[in-house]
């Protein structure tokens, strides 16, 4: 194995041999093999150990053995103790779930603080069937069929072509010492049920199990990397704009392609949106009908469906003191600056002219309310702002996200939209002043 192991490094993993190594290790058999492996190799390697005290003493021996079994070998290790339960208790996840969210914000965190290259975890070509197997009990995509990868970021898994009877017989041959997790046979875990059922019948029957998946993973990554480039294609087919936080795609685009159910999984599925006859259902439904995943949410507005970021800043009121001040619009990432100035220049989107002394500080910016209304620059009599909204046919999303700067009450300008006329500078006015939307870019 040891020779099979140093070519495949030279082949796939070749910056390994000097790069500074982060090795996760848990004290089972794995993680024990790739350190052994590693070794031999003379690699770079720190241990990286987590306990989830979860097993009671169990899970301080396991952390005693790593930081032993380092000191030992005269290896660097860091080890870090989490409170996995409270985790739990606090969040939707699953203990898995929690353990492996906590493991790897902490292997990336103490990657970035000294500086490591890269991170190894001990994955094997039986972690990979059992996953392909959840996976696809679980109806998943190319994405979950196509197996752990090899490398995804920093994080890289040189065991996954060898198998766990590979490593056994590694480990009794080199007398390497592990301890085995007592939660490894536990059967109220899916994954050990897969272990200790499915898996062990399979290799019974089909004794090339593994060779064979990975065969058939290969030619599925194959499918996968010609897909999204077909979807890479047919996203400047129907993608209509790309705003801040948000895409739009247009509807009739989107039912003029051949087939168009089946692009519905592949366009929207990263966003947490898989099912397509939910989204089939979406274009044709009424305007102002949504959709909801744990990232983002999908809305129905005319002929356009506006995919929107559920961690995007929702609009806030805040307070302008002075006009030296220059307040900060977080959702629509600018600033908002007010200059006093002597000649007006032609006003834009994003830049209106107003007469200094009608303005009575402190300014409010703050989100529409229903009530609201104003006097539109070049129109005659006064408005309600959903009047006009709608009369701009605007967006749910452009709604939600526009402000009104106001004066004592009342509206100077529905931000970055239209300008009340009851505040519009002149040239014989003795105070002047520009307001402007300010953009990183600008």
């Amino acid at each position: 194995m040891f020779a099979e192991f140093k070519a495949h490094i030279k082949l796939n993993f070749p910056t390994l041999f000097k790069d500074r190594i982060l090795l996760a290790c848990s004290s089972g058999i794995d993680s024990m093999v790739m350190t052994h492996l590693c070794q031999k190799l003379n690699l770079n390697i720190t241990l990286a150990h987590c306990n989830f005290c979860l097993r009671g003493n169990e899970s301080n021996l396991d952390e005693a053995f790593v930081v032993d079994y380092a000191s030992k070998q005269d290896i660097l290790v860091f080890s870090k103790q989490f409170d996995t339960q409270s985790f739990v208790d606090n969040s939707k996840y699953s203990i898995q779930m929690a353990a492996r969210e906590l493991r790897y914000n902490w292997f990336q965190s103490l990657s970035e603080q000294q500086q490591f290259n890269c991170v190894l975890t001990a994955h094997h070509a039986d972690d990979n069937l059992e996953t392909f197997l959840i996976n696809l009990s679980r109806g998943s995509g190319l994405d979950g069929l196509v197996g752990i990868p090899e490398k995804n970021g920093i994080f890289l898994r040189p065991l996954l072509p060898f198998s766990r009877d590979q490593i056994l017989q590694y480990a009794q041959k080199h007398q390497i010492e592990w301890r085995e997790d007592s939660s490894n046979v536990s059967l109220k875990y899916q994954r050990n049920q897969l272990r200790h059922k499915l898996v062990t019948v399979l290799k019974e029957i089909y004794p090339n199990i593994l060779e064979s998946l990975t065969k058939t993973q290969s030619h599925l990554e194959a499918s996968k990397e010609l897909l999204e480039s077909h979807i890479h294609d047919i996203k400047e087919q129907v993608i209509v704009k790309t705003n801040l936080g948000e895409i739009h795609f247009d509807i009739n685009a989107l039912k003029a392609l051949k087939s168009m159910p089946l692009y519905l999984f592949p366009l929207f599925n990263k966003y947490g949106f898989s099912d397509w006859k939910a989204l089939s259902k979406l274009l044709d439904g009424q305007s102002g009908k949504k959709l909801l995943s744990k990232t983002h949410t999908l809305i129905k507005n005319r002929q356009v469906l506006i995919l929107l970021s559920n961690d995007l800043p929702t609009a806030t009121s805040q307070n302008i003191e002075s006009h030296n001040d220059i307040a900060f619009i977080e959702n629509l990432g600018c600033h908002l600056k007010i200059d006093k100035v002597s000649v007006l220049d032609l006003p834009d989107t994003n830049t209106i002219y107003v007469d200094f002394d009608k303005l009575q500080f402190p300014l409010e910016l703050r989100p529409w309310e229903n009530g609201d209304y104003f006097y539109p620059k070049g129109m005659e009599g006064k408005k309600k702002i959903s009047k006009f909204f709608k009369d701009e046919k605007m967006s749910l999303s452009e709604k939600d996200k526009t402000l009104l700067l106001c004066s004592d009450a009342q509206v100077v300008w529905v931000v970055g939209k239209r300008q009340d006329a009851r505040f519009i500078a002149s040239e014989t006015d003795a105070l002047m002043c520009k307001i402007s939307l300010q953009y990183a870019t600008d």
